[in-house]
Formats: structure tokens, sequence, C-alpha cells
């Protein structure tokens, strides 16, 4: 097995058990193999763990994962519902199907005025924690953080809200190598959900 290989196991095993990102996944993945150095190319790319996270699921979480799924997804719904204005959009694992009850739900938000977001959660009620990340044009964006109780699952799970400009969501639809979407709205999430159910 080559070592691109090699850590994109071992970072499906730390994505699943650990509920990690796949960068992170994947660096912590290449250290666990004792390597502290390694270049870009010898790194696996998304797809790549991605595939090895839904053998992993299948292997050791098949009688589990489905119904954590439908209980982040369940969860997802309800905050597209809630910040409907913002034409809210799930990405990530929740998305992609290969979540379990460790993993945050991904919502990105197409705003037009990036703290509209914010002003709408505080005029709900709602407590978030504000960070940020590099967004699509290399300049960073707000990510709000929040928690939501599952009741399915009888714990909390964090929600990520990363607010984008509304004119990033022309791009946000494209398909990718394998014609799959990275995101949906809730018309999309609730085809998904209705599909699986």
């Amino acid at each position: 097995m080559s070592l691109t290989a090699e850590i994109a196991a071992t970072a499906a095993r730390l994505i699943v058990e650990e509920g990690m990102e796949y960068g992170p996944a994947k660096r912590k993945a290449a250290r666990v193999l004792g390597r502290h150095s390694v270049r870009p190319a010898e790194l696996p790319d998304n797809q790549a763990v991605e595939d090895e996270v839904r053998e992993y699921i299948a292997l050791f979480c098949a009688d589990t994962q489905p119904g954590e799924l439908v209980a982040l997804r369940e969860v997802a719904a309800e905050w597209m519902q809630r910040l409907a204005e913002f034409r809210p959009h799930l990405t990530g694992a929740v998305w992609r199907g290969t979540a379990t009850r460790l993993n945050n739900v991904h919502l990105q938000l197409f705003c037009d005025d990036s703290k509209a977001a914010e002003i709408a959660l505080l005029n709900l009620g709602i407590d978030f924690d504000v960070g940020s990340l590099p967004g699509p044009r290399a300049e960073s964006v707000d990510v709000l953080s929040v928690s939501s109780m599952s009741r399915a699952l009888g714990v909390s799970v964090t929600v990520l809200l990363t607010v984008l400009d509304h004119d990033d969501l022309r791009g946000a639809l494209k398909p990718d190598t394998r014609g799959q979407t990275q995101r949906g709205d809730l018309a999309a999430l609730q085809r998904l959900m209705d599909t699986s159910a």
C-alpha cells in the first residue's frame, strides 16, 4: 500500500472515530504513520479520503451511522428553515452522507450583508460564537457556531454557519468530477431524506 493510500485509510478512521475534518485528519494521519513532513503530493485528495470513509463506515458503523445521519440531516433541515432568508445550503459530511454523530452540521449562508445573519441570530435570542475561515476569494469569511439539541441523538450538535457573499452562490452548485454536488438547498436535502427513507 502506498503512503498516500495509508494516509487516506488512517485519516478515514480519524474522521469517523473522532469527527475530525478532512484537512486536519490527513495531517494527523501522516504523523500517526511517523511522517512529520509530507509533501503535498503525498497527501490523498478529499475524494480518496471520502471513499475510505465510506468503506470504514460500511465495515464498522453500518448499524448506527444511517440513523445518526438522519438525525443530523433533521437538525440541518430545522436550521435551514429558520434561516431561509439567507439561502442556506448544506455541505460537508451531512450532505455527502458520510456523517456520524461526531460530525458538525455545515451550512453555508449566502447574504447580501455579511452581518445580517448575526443580527438574525441575535433577534432569535440564539447564542453563537464567531470565527473565520479562508473564503472562496482568498479572503476570510465569518463562521458562526451555534449549538443545537438533537432529540433523536440525545446530544447537542454543533451547527457551523459560514457566511458567504450572495454572488458566491452562482458557482456553488457545480458538480464535482464524479457528477456529485458539494452542497444543496433545503429542497435538495428533503429529496435526499425522502430517498433514504
